[in-house]
């Protein structure tokens, strides 16, 4: 496993990201199409061939906000084929990794009921739920978690 960078016009990360789009409308409605922030940071985890296989992206919360400094993790995606192999606990130990090197002190997401296997990951991860900011305060099937780097 391999994990890069890659710009937003990359067609490999494009691909990835609207499957991702897909599938979180598909499990959450179109509500379930959330923003990334101008500026995130986009990752790509490769498999053995070089081929991309999941992503995510790294942005940080403004001065304006509850929480300033913290990183946040969206779009994390693994395509279905390459599930249960390592890939999403690979890219998440990765994104932690850089959110530490870049000074963020917490590293926050958000995912839903519907996405049971994020929420394994993400908790057998070290992530434990915290109270919902801003949009997710009213979403009941949205849960927000963090972990201190």
């Amino acid at each position: 496993m391999h994990l890069e960078e890659r710009s937003t016009d990359d067609a490999e990360l494009a691909a990835l990201l609207e499957a991702a789009f897909a599938e979180l409308v598909a499990r959450n409605g179109a509500e379930g199409r959330t923003q990334v922030k101008d500026g995130a940071r986009y990752f790509v985890v490769l498999d053995a061939d070089k081929h991309a296989v999941g992503c995510a992206a790294l942005q940080v919360f403004g001065p304006d906000t509850a929480h300033p400094g913290d990183g946040e993790l969206k779009r994390m995606y693994v395509t279905p084929a390459a599930r249960g192999r390592g890939y999403a606990r690979a890219l998440l130990n990765a994104l932690e990794q850089t959110a530490r090197t870049a000074g963020h002190p917490t590293l926050r997401l958000t995912t839903s009921e519907n996405q049971p296997e994020a929420i394994s990951l993400y908790e057998s991860s070290g992530y434990t739920r915290i109270a919902p900011w801003g949009k997710y305060v009213n979403e009941p099937l949205t849960r927000c978690y963090g972990k201190v780097l």
